[in-house]
């Protein structure tokens, strides 16, 4: 049985979760490879569109096998889903960890859908500590849910409220990917920072972090998927400038340069306050890359409040930027503000593109000359160096190092690509 085919939409956490569907589908014993199961992202309503578009084109390339649509897209709204004629069923984000739920789409033509109250879930099963290999990391989610309601998002609503997966099964989890030969680990989830009030103790995000240091001692790279500045407590923030196997890059939930902006976004820092955090991060180790989220043309967005999203890319030297144009979410507050024309939502979110490009080129260019320990990608052929620069290899032929860790200098770049020679 070679298993289901899975199609992930979305963020990184929906990949590690398609990871966990097919683990438990495997373990199971369901003859599943006639199942096409795509699971979903509901962030905007393009994403609910091209989710569409792929279980569309999931049927059409795939005439002969059922198709499941699970996700949180599927969670949000899953009578649009079980009306679609190519789909067989629909499965919420709680129900997908139960293979059982899946088996209907292999005995019967007709629509089901099994989609619990997210709302009603608390219970941290250790499901939802799951790991995928992209390339030759591994992410491990630490925690799902959000308790906070920004007004333009909808994912709450898919993922219901914060969970926590206890410190120990995380620790067993990235202990077991090491004794894989897994040298570096991603913790992620919907909210990461807000780790841990849900559970006995009340530990925070730095005391995990601290844990699976000490505890897995051969961990060689550690790092945090997109985190919420103003949760970054003094204990987290002494790890990430101060433990060199934090890599040196801090990924923030920005959103908005503006504090009006910020307001009606119900964001819970000020322009002011993420200034101020990157400048402290980068005092105290100047080598941290910050990336960050930002939205451009969030309804009632002047151009000087657009300005204040242009500046704070250089105020905070943003060089991984995810640039995401206003889409309005049925369901969500901001859906009924005064909204933005689209041709300068896009025109908007292409300046804030170019802004981004030019500052990561120049960085790329200042890192010419230097040593960077490189991880090797699963081809052989590039990496990632601790801040997540992308370095492709001098040579054409694979390195013989793919998944290790080596030293490499920085020998050329042209702005948008760096070369680096092994050491």
């Amino acid at each position: 049985m070679s298993g289901p085919d899975i199609i992930s939409m979305g963020c990184r956490l929906n990949i590690a979760e398609s990871e966990a569907i097919r683990q438990t589908i495997k373990a199971s014993r369901i003859n599943a490879d006639q199942l096409v199961i795509v699971n979903s992202c509901a962030v905007t309503n393009e994403a609910m569109r091209q989710t569409r578009q792929a279980i569309r084109r999931a049927k059409r390339d795939n005439p002969d096998k059922t198709v499941v649509v699970t996700g949180c897209a599927a969670q949000v709204d899953p009578d649009m889903f079980a009306n679609m004629p190519e789909t067989s069923g629909v499965i919420g984000n709680f129900d997908k960890y139960d293979a059982d739920n899946f088996k209907f789409g292999l005995d019967s033509n007709k629509p089901d859908i099994r989609v619990s109250d997210i709302m009603q879930i608390r219970e941290t099963a250790p499901h939802m500590v799951s790991a995928f290999t992209e390339r030759s990391r591994a992410f491990v989610e630490i925690q799902n849910g959000c308790d906070h309601r920004c007004t333009f998002c909808i994912i709450p609503y898919g993922r219901g409220n914060s969970r926590s997966v206890p410190a120990g099964q995380v620790v067993d989890q990235v202990k077991a990917l090491v004794d894989k030969g897994f040298n570096e680990v991603v913790l992620t989830g919907v909210d990461v920072t807000s780790y841990g009030p849900d559970l006995p103790g009340s530990p925070s995000l730095g005391q995990l972090v601290e844990r699976v240091l000490k505890h897995v001692p051969n961990l060689k790279r550690l790092r945090l998927s997109s985190v919420d500045g103003v949760e970054i407590d003094e204990r987290l923030f002494d790890i990430l400038t101060g433990e060199n196997r934090m890599m040196p890059h801090v990924h923030l939930s920005l959103q908005s340069g503006d504090n009006m902006i910020l307001k009606r976004m119900k964001r819970r820092h000020s322009r002011e306050q993420a200034i101020e955090l990157v400048a402290r991060l980068k005092e105290r180790r100047p080598e941290i890359a910050i990336g960050a989220d930002i939205i451009a043309g969030f309804p009632t967005e002047t151009d000087d409040m657009f300005a204040g999203s242009l500046d704070i890319i250089d105020q905070c030297d943003i060089i991984h930027g995810h640039i995401f144009p206003y889409s309005p979410r049925k369901g969500t507050p901001a859906e009924k503000m005064p909204r933005v024309d689209g041709a300068t939502i896009k025109e908007r979110a292409r300046i804030l593109r170019q802004r981004v490009s030019e500052r990561a080129q120049a960085w790329r260019n200042s890192l010419v000359g230097t040593r960077q320990n490189v991880l090797c990608e699963l081809n052989g052929k590039a990496g990632y160096a601790e801040n997540f620069a992308h370095i492709s290899f001098e040579q054409t032929e694979q390195s013989g190092h793919e998944g290790g860790i080596i030293p490499v200098e920085v020998i050329s770049s042209d702005g948008m690509n760096l070369i680096g020679r092994k050491i």
